[in-house]
């Protein structure tokens, strides 16, 4: 060992924030149990003791028990490393895709699996920017501000997987996505006014996906199919749906064919009460220019 790799900071828990593992998550516990048994195999195998394999990947040896011990989620450049020092051929490495999705909670890859399947998306919250459409900046500073607060770290696993959810934008075939936002939530600077600027240059981003249609509630009107609580349904190739709202069965996902039209025939009310797209994007402009 150089002295300049003596010296060298090595990461700690304090430098690594949100990657513990959901103790409820038992597919999760699995992964990473079985990941962290064959990095320290890999180790032992060639000789390298747990302090000496920390430096050479820039760890301290205490987090690098900790992923052996499957206690901790390691990051993909970790993987990548350990590849490289162990001469594990690119075994070690083609863990990551499985590792990455133990980070989100479990509850968040059951919704990015089904949203995944869905070919058409039906989409209304009525207290903030749907998650699908937030950035991550703003993700975080919603989840910042919620009470009782969120552990850092299960800030950022949340802020991970929300991201994650949106590559349902980049499907092939494209889903048909529509959302309703109201326009209050594009009105409040959560977090600052640069965090809505971005946020809002983000929607009209989105907006000019052919598949999406964004769709803007706006305060004045004096009739409104929502204020019982938001709405989703998500619709499946095989002809199947499935749905969720507070006033359906309590929230919990519904699949039976009269309450998912219960929820359909709100959500076509809701949005022939809001705006147009055509409409809705020039007042997201509109926003955009008084922030």
């Amino acid at each position: 060992m150089s002295v300049g790799e003596g010296v060298r900071h090595l990461k700690s828990e304090a430098d690594e924030p949100g990657w513990e593992v959901d103790p409820d998550d038992d597919w999760g516990l699995a992964v990473i149990a079985t990941v962290g048994r064959q990095l320290r195999l890999r180790r032992e195998a060639v000789g390298m003791r747990a302090a000496e394999f920390g430096v050479a990947v820039g760890y301290g040896e205490d987090l690098v028990y900790k992923i052996e011990g499957g206690k901790r989620i390691p990051r993909p450049e970790y993987l990548d490393k350990a590849d490289e020092v162990l001469d594990a051929g690119g075994l070690i490495a083609a863990m990551k895709d499985d590792v990455a999705k133990v980070r989100y909670p479990k509850k968040v890859r059951d919704l990015a699996n089904l949203e995944a399947r869905a070919v058409e998306l039906q989409l209304y919250d009525p207290l903030n920017i749907h998650g699908l459409l937030q950035t991550p900046e703003y993700a975080r500073g919603l989840l910042l501000m919620r009470r009782p607060a969120y552990s850092q770290d299960d800030v950022e696993r949340m802020v991970a997987g929300r991201v994650a959810r949106q590559s349902v934008f980049a499907k092939d075939p494209v889903p048909e996505i529509s959302f309703v936002l109201e326009e209050w939530t594009l009105r409040r600077p959560l977090g600052g006014r640069a965090l809505l600027r971005n946020q809002l240059e983000h929607l009209l981003e989105v907006g000019r996906l052919r598949n999406v249609e964004l769709q803007v509630m706006p305060m004045n009107r004096e009739e409104h199919a929502g204020i019982d609580g938001g709405i989703e349904v998500l619709k499946f190739g095989d002809g199947s749906a499935v749905g969720r709202s507070q006033v359906v069965a309590n929230g919990r996902p519904v699949t039976e064919r009269k309450q998912l039209h219960i929820l359909e025939l709100r959500y076509g009310i809701i949005r022939a009460q809001a705006l147009t797209p055509r409409e809705s994007t020039a007042l997201i402009e509109q926003l955009l220019g008084e922030t």
